[in-house]
């Protein structure tokens, strides 16, 4: 249970904008669209993200990013990603 879920490492580039794009409100088929990759494609990506922060679904990975500084939504968190403070 001594694993870091906040660590740089944990989550790729592509993985972290699939989480902004979820905490935006976009579907599936909408981050598809907007990262011009396939459905099945960010489908593969969300299941991922979810085994590798340990979030059962969707509502609870934006509360995990919320928490890790991992996003910023609607000027919550974003002082602290300003900051630099969260690797």
């Amino acid at each position: 249970m001594g694993t870091d879920y906040h660590s740089a490492d944990l989550l790729s580039e592509r993985e972290l904008q699939v989480i902004e794009l979820i905490a935006a409100g976009m579907t599936n088929q909408d981050i598809a669209e907007h990262l011009e990759i396939s459905k099945r494609t960010v489908d593969n990506h969300i299941s991922n993200i979810l085994s590798k922060t340990r979030t059962a679904n969707r509502v609870a990975l934006v509360r995990w990013a919320l928490q890790w500084g991992k996003v910023c939504l609607d000027e919550v968190n974003c002082c602290t990603l300003a900051d630099g403070k969260i690797a």
